[in-house]
């Protein structure tokens, strides 16, 4: 079994500097930052190098529905700590990533099952793509319409602890990898839309720096990843009209210029709204 290992070794890279973009910068800048599109690039261009125009547009058209998949992921981080035990901070974080995961598999396993039905009723790929898009743009404003505090990180994080994180992102990428070519189409499609570094971000800041980091960079996450929808509809076009190399590079200047920069803009405006979570381990 060959693994495709630049990927996997670029998710480890990208969750490693989404985690210190939000500790140094806040959740705001930070966590728009830390979504631009990054890993989504080279993916785009080994798609357009292996396969024909048609396939790169339906590929690059599934985009938006896995990453509005991640940002209910994603949301679940705001709102569900408020909810659990008050009890220690290791304890917490094991119970929000079972639950946020087990919501996620339930998730991708129904749209991995819609997508067909979908398609015979002539909703295709592209129309689910540019729905989801939407949608997700939109969820991500309304979670930072009352955004929580989104402080930076106080905390020195050593370099073996950043290398873990990139680790453990790179772990959570080759996994689902592994299971998608053994167990069969159905895990093939949850595993292209695995939130890795959404979950090694969450997770390690919330060991690291304490729940109300991760907390303040939820919302502005949400919206931050409308850039790879974003990215992904324009490359579906441009990829095979402008070549590989050309497609890409319109693809992302046209997604960060409409997306992230307008997006850290409104952030960087915008006042901290009432905290959704008041455990008291919220900032041990």
């Amino acid at each position: 079994m060959t693994l495709p290992w630049f990927p996997i070794a670029l998710a480890g890279v990208v969750a490693i500097a989404a985690t210190v973009a939000i500790e140094r910068l806040g959740g705001r800048l930070g966590g728009v930052l830390g979504t631009l599109p990054t890993t989504i690039v080279p993916a785009s261009l080994g798609l357009a190098a292996v396969g024909s125009d048609a396939s790169v547009r339906d590929a690059l058209a599934t985009v938006p529905v896995g990453m509005l998949l991640n940002a209910g992921f994603l949301y679940l981080w705001r709102v569900v700590p408020a909810r659990l035990p008050d009890t220690t901070l290791t304890v917490r974080l094991a119970a929000m990533t079972a639950i946020s995961l087990l919501a996620w598999a339930i998730g991708a396993f129904a749209v991995v099952q819609l997508e067909a039905p979908l398609t015979a009723v002539g909703l295709t790929p592209a129309w689910q793509g540019v729905i989801a898009s939407a949608v997700l743009m939109g969820a991500g404003l309304v979670a930072c319409r009352d955004l929580p505090p989104a402080p930076k990180g106080k905390r020195k994080v050593a370099i073996p602890t950043l290398l873990m994180r990139g680790a453990l992102a790179a772990a959570a990428i080759a996994t689902a990898l592994i299971l998608s070519q053994v167990a069969g189409p159905v895990a093939a499609g949850m595993a292209s839309v695995f939130p890795a570094i959404f979950l090694t971000a969450m997770a390690s800041l919330w060991l690291s720096q304490g729940e109300a980091v991760p907390l303040g960079a939820v919302g502005p996450m949400m919206l931050g990843s409308s850039a790879v929808s974003v990215y992904a509809l324009i490359g579906a076009v441009t990829l095979p009209l402008l070549g590989a190399g050309g497609g890409a590079t319109a693809a992302w200047v046209l997604s960060v210029v409409g997306i992230s920069v307008p997006a850290a803009m409104l952030l960087a405006r915008k006042r901290d709204g009432v905290p959704t979570s008041a455990s008291p381990t919220a900032t041990r």
